[in-house]
């Protein structure tokens, strides 16, 4: 069969079980855009405003998912907007195929409109970057890029398509299955080594992160670990791939890292890193673990041998796809030691720290998020973008088994919005609750048009306090009472839902905030709801003040 290479493209998209691709559009892929209007309710194009929210929206989907998100945008700037979404995936390690229009093969080089040498642009910051300039290896090549997505550490590729190859015509058939490449399996002496390091400790740990785990794979961790009484924290942002409710959970390696997870990974004398990469925030800035000879022994599981021995040499690296050596670790029975009191200390203090105290706000985020803990179904997916907001869904909200928390380890303002789309996009029937602040939702809100058009409508809080929170910390601890740049003027957020035909509401004090959250759970078209906080309740546990008058007493000191 004859077809232009944008119809194979699509083919191959759609015989390797591709269902959404979220984009905008351009004149540089339009064979594309034409092969995909044959493809309604196979593959179908989520339409967005802005590149970067649809690169959002594909991390998100690759991460919530574990299938590539596919995003689709045009060359030059459409590509550049979409960086963000890229580096987002890749510092995540979740699975994502960028597609960018190009230049025609002949134009290449001249510095033609929008070009752009894209394996040199996106080379540092995905996974891999290609460029197809012959239409017959299509298939190949993007069977290899799915591969490449999916396998290792998970991430990002970048697809370049020149224009010309686009509409050449090729009778190469497209690839009908996706790759199927099965995850690296451990040495079985290997994992007999690590269960005997963690048998010989006092104080155990485990710290597993990452996307690919599957449902059976993380039910084997959590029968270790529960049968084991061992101590279990996930790095930055993955507390919702394990139970929060077992009394094995302890808490987040993350930003704003809680007191008693800094002791335990101090204090522990054996680390059970399970396809965790030891980022910056997960570390404390790599000073819980001595760089590169950690004090702790340290025992590393991973999908790729590229991490092991990175930053931290491990006593014990084991090269193995997470589940398959969960399975492996599991399928012995569990280990004993005399640990249980450092177990259930650092349970009491996880138990201890999910309520924060009343907060000086007009609407108190600690009575919102009791009432959210208290009513939201098992299934229920939060979002969030960037911003001391943020602390909110990630430190004092339990996840349960089915729950999801999409949120970004790169620190990306503007996520959370897309995220929440996407994941609606995903699962129709599930709540969704997107966490933003007034500047986050500021980067991203115009995707609540491609929300509506797509009938994919979450229910978003907006934490709107004035100002740039995380900023405004630094800039109090570091010059104190000179405030510059991080206060702002914002439009009316509820009137501003309404013009995009969601349901809007400003909740000015706590008490109305559980009636108002019932009718955003009621609406049909998704729902805005502008939480009026006050700028002193800047982190829960340290108003603005006393963040400005420790920043001057520092100054003070000699």
């Amino acid at each position: 069969m004859a077809r232009t290479g944008g119809q194979l493209l699509v083919d191959c998209l759609v015989g390797m079980g591709a269902r959404k691709a979220f984009g905008v559009p351009g004149e540089s892929y339009l064979a594309v855009l034409d092969a995909l209007h044959d493809t309604a309710g196979q593959l179908d194009f989520v339409l967005c405003r802005q590149e970067g929210g649809a690169a959002f929206m594909a991390a998100a989907w690759g991460k919530l998912t574990g299938q590539p998100g596919i995003c689709m945008v045009t060359r030059g700037p459409g590509a550049t907007n979409a960086s963000i979404g890229v580096h987002t995936a890749l510092q995540d390690s979740a699975p994502m195929l960028l597609f960018v229009g190009q230049v025609a093969t002949h134009m290449k080089g001249r510095e033609a409109f929008q070009e752009i040498d894209y394996r040199a642009a996106f080379g540092p910051i995905a996974k891999w970057a290609v460029e197809i300039d012959d239409v017959e290896r299509i298939p190949e090549l993007l069977s290899r890029a799915w591969k490449e997505a999916v396998t290792g550490r998970p991430g990002p590729v970048v697809i370049a398509l020149p224009e010309d190859m686009l509409t050449a015509i090729t009778e190469v058939p497209p690839v009908s299955t996706p790759p199927h490449i099965s995850e690296a399996f451990p040495d079985p002496t290997a994992v007999d080594t690590a269960r005997d390091i963690l048998a010989t400790a006092k104080r155990p740990m485990v710290l597993y992160g990452g996307t690919n785990w599957s449902g059976d794979g993380m039910d084997a961790l959590q029968t270790f670990c529960e049968g084991s009484d061992i101590p279990v924290a996930a790095v930055f942002r993955y507390q919702d791939q394990y139970d929060n409710h077992l009394h094995t959970f302890c808490g987040e390696a993350g930003v704003g890292m809680v007191p008693w997870v800094k002791r335990m990974m101090r204090e522990a004398d054996v680390i059970l890193a399970v396809n965790a990469r030891f980022g910056e925030n997960s570390t404390e800035g790599y000073t819980l673990l001595n760089v590169p000879d950690p004090q702790q022994r340290l025992i590393h599981v991973h999908g790729s041998d590229a991490e092991l021995g990175k930053i931290y040499r491990p006593e014990l690296g084991i090269h193995a796809g997470p589940n398959a050596f969960a399975a492996a670790l599991a399928a012995n029975g569990p280990v004993a030691g005399p640990w249980a009191d450092w177990r259930a200390q650092g349970r009491a203090d996880y138990e201890a720290g999910i309520e924060a105290p009343p907060q000086p706000s007009p609407v108190d985020m600690s009575a919102v998020m009791a009432h959210l803990r208290d009513t939201l179904p098992d299934d229920a997916i939060l979002t969030n973008g960037a911003g001391n907001f943020a602390i909110w869904p990630n430190k004092f909200f339990a996840f349960g088994p089915r729950m999801r928390l999409l949120a970004p380890q790169s620190g990306a303002m503007g996520y959370g919005v897309p995220a929440a789309i996407a994941a609606k996009v995903a699962h129709p029937d599930r709540t969704v609750i997107c966490f933003a602040g007034d500047g986050d939702f500021q980067m991203t809100g115009q995707e609540l048009a491609t929300a509506a058009q797509a009938e994919a409508c979450p229910i978003i809080l907006i934490l709107n306090n004035g100002i740039y929170g995380t900023i405004r910390a630094h800039q109090e601890r570091h010059y104190p009472a000179r405030v510059s740049g991080t206060s702002m003027k914002s439009p009316d957020f509820a009137a501003l839902a309404k013009a995009y035909g969601f349901h809007g509401e400003r909740v000015e004090q706590t008490e109305d905030f559980a009636a108002a959250f019932a009718r955003a759970l009621a609406s049909k078209t998704g729902a805005v709801l502008d939480l009026v906080i006050s700028d002193e309740a800047l982190t829960p546990r340290s108003t603005l003040s006393q963040i400005r008058a420790a920043g001057q007493a520092a100054q003070r000191q000699p």
